[in-house]
């Protein structure tokens, strides 16, 4: 059976309980995506999660996104209309550095970059947001690797700009018949069941079809799986899962190191 890295949105918590769900989660991946102040966290968050990363022994990345607090970087903005080049580049430029600065203060690295809400899914089908994550991604290290969707505009920008990308499978979000993760604004977008969770991601293992929006039937082809630890029940499902891989005889590391 393959190795495969499971992936989880860090840093975002703003609560106590929350902070303690997303603990529970780091103790069970292997790459946690870091919030660096566009949706979500500051300073002193990105540092206690770092920390924790650090403990755990799992690779960390930059999960810049829209400077869009108010949203939680869910809202999808026009490039030029709503935000124009430069400014996005360099708010992302800005979040990626100060995780980077924040975790060498502690002996880290930050290895890789996976775009956070409306700014990943807007990057799938915009050849020209594509290529602005991704050069501003090698203009600050052309040893980061890109994170997004297999088959995404993204991953071809990945290789326009010299960069290494690894494909995504969600372990708690519904896919459309056409590969693309279904809109949070229809009902059934996130997968709140517990087994269904685990079913997805030994599908996505395996390279067996994962059951769609519309219970048809799609095969993605993915080297790390994530969750969110804002979805219900997030710290059940990362132990769940990675018991699960396990058991099935699949080798859970990270895809990179510090």
């Amino acid at each position: 059976m393959r190795s495969i890295d499971l992936n989880a949105d860090t840093g975002e918590a703003d609560t106590a309980a929350w902070q303690a769900i997303e603990a529970a989660v780091m103790g069970q991946i292997t790459s946690a995506n870091i919030a660096c102040g566009g949706h979500a966290g500051d300073d002193i968050s990105m540092a206690r999660t770092i920390k924790l990363a650090k403990e755990n022994h799992v690779n960390i990345g930059a999960h810049p996104a829209y400077p869009d607090r108010e949203n939680f970087g869910r809202k999808s903005q026009r490039l030029g209309i709503d935000i124009s080049a430069q400014e996005l580049s360099l708010t992302i430029t800005r979040q990626i550095t100060r995780l980077m600065e924040i975790a060498a203060d502690q002996d880290m690295s930050v290895n890789y970059v996976k775009a956070h809400g409306a700014l990943y899914n807007d990057a799938v089908f915009n050849p020209g947001l594509a290529d602005l994550i991704a050069e501003t991604t090698a203009k600050l290290d052309p040893n980061l690797t890109l994170m997004g969707a297999p088959s995404s505009e993204l991953s071809k920008a990945a290789k326009r700009a010299g960069l290494k990308f690894i494909a995504e499978g969600f372990i708690d979000r519904r896919y459309t018949d056409d590969g693309h993760l279904q809109s949070r604004k229809e009902d059934g977008a996130v997968i709140e069941d517990q087994k269904a969770r685990q079913e997805q991601a030994l599908a996505l293992l395996s390279g067996h079809p994962v059951t769609t929006n519309t219970g048809g039937k799609l095969k993605l082809s993915v080297g790390t799986l994530c969750l969110h630890s804002d979805s219900p029940g997030a710290d059940i499902t990362a132990a769940l899962i990675r018991k699960s891989l396990e058991a099935s005889g699949a080798t859970i590391q990270a895809f990179a190191h510090g």
